[in-house]
Parts: C-alpha cells; structure tokens; sequence
C-alpha cells in the first residue's frame, strides 16, 4: 500500500465510523430530517471534505511547485508544519519545515485563491524523497468558481481587451512628441470597467536598434518654472501588454493603469528610456481632456470578436 492510498483509507475510516454513527438516526424521523437537511446544505454550498480533496505527498528534503492557471491573489495554510512562499504571480512552493513525521500524516490543507477560482489540497508525510510531489498543476476538474470582490477584472481579461486595442486603428492624431529622430504619438484611449487602456507608438527613423530600459508612467506638473519644485507621480501599471525589450524602427504598447482624475495642472506622461548611460529618451503628455474623452472599450471594440 502505498502513502497516498494509506492516508486515504484513514479518511475513509473516519467517514465509516460517521456512516455507522448515522444509522442510529434511523430510528429518530427528526433526527434523520435535520440529517437530510444539512446534506442538502452541504451540496448547495460544494463542502470539501478531507477525503474529497486531492493529495499531494510531501517531504521536508523536496519542494513542491503548485502552478496556477492565473494570477494567485490569496493562499492559506492550515498549520504551521509547511513553510511556503510564492515567487511570481501564478505560483507557490511548501515544503514541511522538519522530519519526524509518520507516513501518511496530513500535515495541513492549504487553500489557494486565484482572481476567479479556489481549489484545496491535502498534504500528507511520506517518508521516502521518491513519492514526494515535485511539480503540480492546477486541473480544471479541480477548481472551484470564485467571485473575487477584490478584482473588477481579470489579467486574462485584460490581456485579452488590451490585444483588441493594440489591433485597433489608430483615433488620436494630435497628441505626439518627436526627439532624437524618435516619434511618439497616443493611438487610442479606452475605459473598461475600473482601467485605462493607453495605446501609443514609437516611430525610429535611424538604423540604431533602441534598447528599452524603463517604461514609466508619471502624473506630473503641465509647466515648470525654475523658481519651484515640481511634483510627479510614479503610478504603477497594472499590466504592459508588450514585454520586448528593444526594437528597430516600429514600436507599439498598450499599458493599464488604474481609472484616475486630476487637475487641469496636470498631465499624464508616459515616458520610454533607453539603457545606455547616454541613451535617449521620448515621452508624450496627456491632458486630462484627453483622458475625458476615452472611448468605451466595451461599445467599441467588444462587437468585433
């Protein structure tokens, strides 16, 4: 018998004596309809019990990689014998933090919440490097539908709103920048939901490959004077849709960023550098009245599918 058959016949044992315990309700109506009653609640709420859940065996020498489908936003570990950690967006490594565990001991249940769904498992001890999970994906079978209250919208909803912009034609012809035979110019601006969607081109008329080293997004003040400290703002994008790294004579982008309002003063730039020590640099600015007259991406675009 191996771990994972040998814990699951622990579950299964528990479940019998449960199952035995319930007969005893046969001889009590009432008892026997609140026992009804709480299965059907169960089956309305899709309760996961241990011995529903899939297992994944764990060894204190070998971690085990757990690999969404989506960014995770939230994970829960039931006790403090698994240490875990989550190195990018979509994924989580555990591993127990000590031996001297009895094979087939569930350690702990942990929980993982992603922008639209939550699935569970149960880890359990085993005592032999050979058996422990290494790499895990996450089924489809497995996943529970979430209504995450705090995303609004999805990264793959985004992806996927954010390539229907970069294919769209261009609509502003009048805000643009030209430097260092660069040309920079806002394509289109459109709203969804709780996001801006910001579409911009580089045009390079020299044969000089340009060597991105840093996309920003800043708010910053429409005119300086010498005499007085301007303020900018750094804000972080939610998503740039293009991650290439340099190119030759045509550049486009679409980047996110939060739904934002701000005064007249002010100007939203979006600034692209190069990484060499004199390298060059272009930006265009945008006023708010621009950003007023976004178009409905959902109107607009969404029909063309």
């Amino acid at each position: 018998m191996n771990i994972k058959h040998f814990a699951m016949a622990l579950l299964l044992g528990a479940a019998s004596v449960g199952a035995n315990a319930q007969s005893t309700y046969e001889e009590n109506p009432c008892q026997r309809e609140q026992s009804q009653a709480c299965l059907s609640y169960a089956e309305r709420s899709r309760i996961c019990t241990p011995s529903e859940m899939e297992l994944l065996t764990v060894n204190e020498k070998v971690t085990t990689v757990i690999t969404a489908t989506e960014p995770i936003r939230f994970v829960d570990i039931s006790t403090d014998k698994i240490a875990g950690d989550q190195p990018i967006d979509n994924t989580i490594r555990l591993k127990p933090k000590e031996a001297g565990h009895e094979d087939g001991e569930i350690l702990a249940i942990i929980t993982v919440v992603t922008e639209r769904y939550r699935v569970q498992y149960g880890l359990i001890y085993t005592t032999r490097m050979t058996e422990a999970v290494t790499d895990k994906t996450v089924e489809l079978s497995e996943q529970t539908a979430y209504n995450n209250p705090a995303v609004s919208l999805s990264t793959e909803d985004m992806y996927s709103f954010a390539r229907k912009v970069w294919n769209s034609p261009a609509k502003y012809r009048n805000v643009g920048s030209k430097k260092h035979k660069l040309k920079m110019r806002l394509n289109n601006i459109y709203a969804v939901g709780d996001y801006f969607f910001l579409d911009f081109s580089v045009d390079n008329s020299t044969n000089i490959r340009f060597d991105i080293d840093e996309l920003r997004i800043k708010l910053a003040d429409k005119k300086v004077h010498k005499a007085t400290n301007s303020q900018v703002i750094e804000l972080k994008p939610e998503m740039v849709l293009e991650k290439s790294k340099s190119f030759l004579h045509g550049y486009r982008n679409v980047v996110v960023v939060r739904k934002l309002t701000f005064p007249n003063d002010k100007v939203l730039t979006i600034e692209l550098s190069e990484k060499q020590i004199s390298g060059r640099n272009i930006s265009i600015s945008i006023d708010y009245e621009d950003v007023l007259s976004a178009d409905s991406f959902h109107h607009s675009l969404l029909s063309e599918d």
